[in-house]
């Protein structure tokens, strides 16, 4: 398998721009099926996630074609109902994202279980839940589950959890659902908003994007659209990360701003300075980085939570960038048990870490790192490593790649135009 070789201790400069937004880009992708006509998707990330889903779209009879190194277009006329194959399923969570636009468009739906990182456990009983509510019915067998309807139809439903890809699902099953369905609880992370977006572009009718209470009104098909995906809020912030643990000053052109409020406050909160100029971001992470302490003298928190709080994603991100910064904060993971796991690999370079439980670490820093053995345990966990080798005192060597390349496109090319020294050794067979 290839991995990483990364010589850390060394300044980087320069401009790095953020990918369309993985996030984004994959329930965009499922909402082709929805249409027979041609939907082409701009800025979308040329990663191993979005290669997957295009493979599975293809393989239930969609036409996919990269039409230029970011734009795909998508034409499903000719798919028919199938299960997708579930050894492409098991690569990725999103494969549950067909769910909503195949119930929709044909009725019925066969899936394998989704795949995905290995972050603790990611319940799928508010996506049954919600097509339950549109009048589907949900069975499950040893190696798939079954979701059925006769006719969806529009109702009220609460989510009993703001699910990011639950929200997607329902939204998708709703826009072809007869009458009004109005979602509460709905998750409103910039990807849900852009998978509106498009779909309002489709001609669907839906109110109160970006709120966590949605009015969709069914309509009876759906038209082609061209539709651009945004900036990659969760790579900017890895990028301001970056920025913080190499001492860097680094410039960030498209950063999604209107995305970035909680971003930016909870890397504020570590010290690290960023200010918007020209039109980009410029992180200055030459500066003092000191924890800003709470009132009182209390030991200040960095917590997720869902949107417009700050993202779960980033919450590794800012675990290593704590490290490299004086002062202490608690790093408090709510949403998924075995993302803090990772740690155990920082606290072998020198960093001072508690593992409190599951969801909650205690960082003492600044703290000198060296360059170590890793291995990345999922896309998120896997950055924060890398990040962490490119700050540390000799060299590392960062295996299980792929997780990271998942999320992250070219992510050795684009660094080494900063700078940093990092090669991709190629391996056996991956």
């Amino acid at each position: 398998m290839a991995y990483f070789e990364v010589e850390g201790g060394h300044s980087l400069s320069g401009s790095i721009r953020p990918i369309g937004n993985k996030n984004a880009a994959l329930p965009c992708l499922a909402a082709t099926l929805l249409t027979s006509e041609t939907v082409r998707l701009e800025n979308v990330p040329r990663i191993r996630d979005v290669e997957t889903l295009i493979e599975i779209l293809v393989s239930l009879g969609a036409r996919v074609e990269w039409v230029d190194d970011s734009s795909v277009e998508v034409q499903a006329a000719d798919v028919e109902v199938g299960r997708p194959d579930p050894n492409l399923a098991e690569r990725i969570r999103a494969s549950i994202l067909l769910a909503g636009p195949l119930l929709a468009r044909f009725g019925e739906v066969t899936l394998p279980p989704p795949g995905g990182d290995v972050i603790g456990r990611r319940r799928l009983d508010t996506h049954f839940l919600a097509f339950e509510g549109l009048g589907a019915k949900v069975t499950f067998e040893p190696e798939d589950f079954r979701i059925r309807a006769r006719a969806l139809a529009g109702a009220e439903i609460f989510l009993d959890e703001p699910s990011v890809t639950a929200t997607e699902n329902a939204i998708m099953a709703a826009v072809r659902a007869r009458g009004l369905t109005r979602l509460r609880n709905a998750a409103a992370e910039p990807h849900v908003q852009d998978l509106c977006n498009l779909l309002v572009s489709m001609g669907a009718r839906i109110q109160g994007i970006g709120t966590h209470t949605l009015e969709i009104q069914g309509v009876d098909e759906l038209g082609g659209a061209t539709f651009r995906i945004g900036s990659d809020h969760i790579e900017t912030g890895s990028f301001i990360g970056l920025a913080a643990v190499t001492g860097s000053v680094l410039r960030i052109p498209d950063a999604p701003m209107e995305h970035l409020d909680s971003t930016l406050l909870g890397f504020r909160r570590l010290g690290v300075e960023c200010r918007e100029e020209g039109g980009e971001l410029l992180v200055l992470g030459d500066r003092n980085r000191v924890v800003r302490q709470d009132a009182f003298g209390h030991v200040p928190k960095i917590d997720d939570g869902p949107w417009p709080a700050f993202p779960a994603d980033l919450t590794s991100i800012a675990l290593v960038t704590a490290i490299r910064c004086t002062g202490t904060v608690l790093i408090h993971e709510k949403m998924f048990e075995s993302r803090m796991f990772f740690t155990d690999k920082l606290v072998g370079m020198g960093a001072r870490i508690i593992l409190c439980d599951p969801h909650r670490a205690v960082v003492v820093g600044p703290s000198e790192l060296r360059g170590g053995s890793l291995e990345s345990p999922d896309i998120r966990a896997g950055m924060a490593l890398l990040l962490a080798a490119l700050a540390a005192r000799g060299t590392s060597r960062i295996h299980n790649i792929q997780q990271i390349e998942r999320g992250y496109e070219r992510i050795d090319e684009r660094l080494q135009a900063l700078g940093a020294k990092i090669e991709r050794v190629a391996g056996g067979e991956e």
